[in-house]
């Protein structure tokens, strides 16, 4: 069987956005309507400024104790999140979250079009087995370089 693309691969296809002035309120009601994981932080023209997800939520604002209807998005995102080309593996996606702590990547296209949001939900168990494989290969790598 051919390895699906992290394109390929989403589950859901449309792109979740607020601009940076929204409300970390705002963001919880998208991300909770929509029952998703994350949402993208735009400006106007549509250029990806940075991401805010579930944790990101829980860790920057509720365990500050910050008033989500005041904190902008825009003070606890994370900004320049990583990006992969449509065309990524779902293995080599994977990997990238595993290796770098986080679980959703977005995915940009031709002309920094926004596509969507792989997330590691999105994997099958058998790229996500493939994926810590390569984990461990890596670490064994590193251990064996110094």
């Amino acid at each position: 069987m051919p390895e699906r693309t992290v394109f390929q691969s989403m589950s859901q296809k449309h792109v979740l956005s607020l601009g940076p002035q929204s409300s970390v309120w705002e963001a919880a009601c998208v991300m909770t309507r929509a029952n998703c994981g994350s949402v993208l932080i735009v400006d106007t023209p549509g250029n990806l400024l940075g991401i805010v997800t579930e944790r990101d939520l829980m860790t920057r604002v509720l365990a500050k104790a910050l008033n989500p209807e005041t904190t902008l998005v825009s003070d606890v995102m994370t900004r320049n999140p990583h990006c992969v080309p449509p065309e990524t593996r779902v293995a080599d996606a994977v990997l990238i979250m595993i290796e770098r702590g986080f679980r959703h990547l977005p995915i940009m296209g031709s002309a920094s079009k926004i596509l969507g949001v792989f997330s590691v939900r999105d994997a099958l168990p058998r790229e996500i087995g493939t994926a810590v494989g390569l984990a461990e290969f890596h670490e064994q790598v590193n251990d064996a370089l110094g």
